[in-house]
């Protein structure tokens, strides 16, 4: 698990141009003993000095080392037919072809549920090679020393995905005519927490901006009561440990829900602009409270894409005895969810669900990151603690997620549904 700590939250982004002598080079830095080279077979054992090139792939695609353009040289549609070139320079350090990669990514499990072909992908090697290029860049890693699981990351997971976000917003943007207003599309991921949705949703949000689309992010986390609501919601259900705290349906300013994301929804003209709610959770010694209006981030249209995250996004009301058999207290949260279609899942065009094969996988993850913190001299719960905590959301995981998995998220479209499984280790797998 160590080597995807660096791909479990946003890291701090530096972008770094070297210059020797009056020219551009690129240092890079080896410190991993367990990486795999995706271009090099060969890994030096010690800091790397490259000086840097141009070079083309076969596609027309011309790039540089560090500054990580890409421009399109090819002329029209036309593509050169047969092997793929190495995109990256082969001296003086000593890289493979572009060809390892483009089987790795092909070996990917996503690839016939996205409707991906090897002609495909070898169609659009270029832009595979820029998104990964973008996302290393994002995550700092160095793309021609990617280990095997930073690899499966972003070339069988994030870029696949956002590939698959790159097409269902084209079938959106087909239903209007030329010259309409577009308003953005709103993606939907529902996932377990600690399962990765924020990080994935971290890259894919960067993905946009630096192709040129405005997005928007959000977490059901924003829209949680205030502080005084969420007492009042404990008053009115005294002793059920599911409403105790913020979390399961019932805590959520589901008013203030639709007020924001129909706002949102009309940000599709240039100097339209609102800013995006956000939630403190280290406020009242970790009771949480919405955070200063002052401090929310501000977006502004026209907004292409909206990704709204959250651990229970399209769950469905079940009946009572069906809720009470897994845990009496989960009437109630039941529901309460009753409301919840209206205020966050009708608004959602799209869905990307994540699948896990057993809830329980949550208490690991959630530990896994609070023994980080701890580790790190930051403030982390205990793992008794961990567990209390995960034992609140457990019972809502056990009654709807065989639901959603199995029909879907409220109101959801076969053809506009992603449904990715993953393993403990927060990769996708072939599943079923």
């Amino acid at each position: 698990m160590a080597a995807l700590n660096i791909l479990s939250q946003p890291p701090t982004f530096k972008i770094r141009n070297c210059f020797d002598n009056g020219g551009p080079i690129c240092k890079f830095n080896f410190s991993s003993s367990s990486s795999s080279s995706l271009y090099a077979p060969n890994k030096p054992n010690s800091s790397t000095t490259m000086a840097m090139h141009l070079s083309k792939s076969g596609s027309g695609c011309s790039w540089m080392q560090e500054i990580s353009t890409c421009y399109n040289t090819a002329a029209g549609n036309e593509r050169r037919r047969g092997p793929l070139y190495a995109a990256f320079p082969t001296k003086p350090a000593e890289v493979s072809s572009v060809q390892d990669l483009y089987d790795f990514i092909c070996s990917g499990p996503l690839l016939d549920k996205l409707g991906l072909t090897s002609d495909s992908i070898a169609d659009s090697i270029d832009k595979w090679l820029a998104y990964g290029l973008h996302l290393c860049r994002l995550f700092q890693l160095n793309e021609l020393y990617l280990n095997t699981p930073q690899k499966v990351r972003l070339y069988h997971y994030y870029i696949p995905v956002f590939l698959w976000c790159e097409d269902q917003i084209s079938q959106h943007m087909s239903g209007y005519k030329d010259g309409e207003d577009i308003p953005p599309l709103v993606i939907g991921f529902s996932a377990p927490q600690g399962c990765g949705k924020t990080t994935l949703v971290f890259a894919l949000d960067y993905l946009f901006r630096v192709t040129g689309r405005k997005s928007a992010t959000l977490s059901i986390d924003d829209f949680y009561l205030t502080a005084e609501g969420q007492a009042k919601v404990r008053e009115e259900n005294p002793g059920n440990a599911l409403l105790e705290f913020r979390g399961n349906a019932g805590s959520h300013d589901l008013p203030f829900s639709v007020e924001t994301l129909t706002a949102l929804k009309k940000l599709s003209k240039e100097g339209t602009k609102m800013k995006l709610p956000r939630y403190d959770k280290s406020a009242y010694n970790g009771k949480g409270d919405r955070a200063d209006p002052s401090t929310w981030p501000e977006v502004e249209g026209p907004l292409t894409v909206i990704l709204f995250e959250g651990w229970m996004l399209g769950f469905k009301p079940l009946p009572v005895e069906v809720v009470k058999a897994v845990d009496p207290q989960l009437e109630t949260v039941n529901k309460n969810l009753e409301a919840y279609y209206d205020a966050w899942d009708r608004f959602i065009e799209a869905w990307i669900v994540i699948k896990i094969k057993d809830p329980t996988c949550v208490y690991q993850w959630r530990l896994q990151a609070e023994i980080a913190m701890r580790d790190a001299g930051k403030p982390g719960m205990s793992d008794e603690e961990v567990k209390d905590f995960v034992s609140r959301y457990l019972p809502a995981y056990n009654a709807y997620l065989p639901t959603l998995y199995s029909e879907g998220p409220s109101g959801s479209d076969p053809k506009h549904l992603l449904l990715i499984e993953i393993d403990e280790g927060r990769n996708p797998i072939l599943g079923n």
